[in-house]
């Protein structure tokens, strides 16, 4: 006999969702020992359903980091026909600070949790995000905006040492906004 396995139903997608969004903001504050429980109660679930969902802390950390290496494509797929690509570029590039932001808490977790499987999965990931961005950048480069030979690891680099260089306080993403801006002003032909 074949067992079926039955599609979840629309208020367990719904949890599955809320607990995802409410972990990236509880996780992004409070790193690799934020409580599951807090994550639970803020999403408005039991912790039994949290664990139904994510039976690891783990598994919960690769959910939130792939929807929003997710996003990132979407964001830039989005921006793709852009009647400014420069512009659209630097879109792209403050919604990875914003990105980077909320993950500067996370960032010692999932070290501490990567396997090789989620290392392949992220790599996929990647490199849909490297061939997002590149087309932004040639988008860019076509246009005669910006030079030719730059390419999304460059920029990546740069916006990532940018992230990084700066200590966290209330005008972080101010100052890594400000930087960066210089940064791909000097990209422009």
């Amino acid at each position: 006999m074949e067992v079926r396995k039955r599609k979840p139903r629309a208020d367990a997608l719904r949890n599955r969702e809320r607990l995802v969004e409410t972990a990236k903001d509880v996780l992004g504050k409070g790193g690799p020992d934020a409580s599951l429980e807090a994550v639970a109660r803020q999403a408005g679930v039991g912790i039994g359903t949290l664990y139904r969902h994510f039976p690891t802390r783990e598994a919960l950390f690769h959910a939130v980091f792939s929807r929003d290496l997710e996003r990132l494509v979407e964001t830039a797929e989005g921006l793709k026909g852009s009647n400014d690509p420069l512009e659209a570029l630097r879109d792209w590039l403050h919604a990875n600070v914003a990105l980077v932001e909320t993950k500067r808490g996370m960032l010692g977790a999932l070290s501490i949790v990567m396997t090789e499987e989620s290392k392949e999965a992220y790599s996929a990931q990647s490199e849909r995000i490297l061939a997002a961005l590149n087309g932004l950048l040639k988008q860019a480069a076509d246009a005669g905006q910006i030079r030719e030979d730059v390419t999304a690891e460059d920029l990546l680099q740069t916006m990532y040492a940018l992230c990084y260089s700066r200590e966290p306080g209330p005008d972080w993403r101010a100052r890594v906004l400000r930087l960066l801006d210089i940064f791909i002003d000097g990209l422009k032909r």
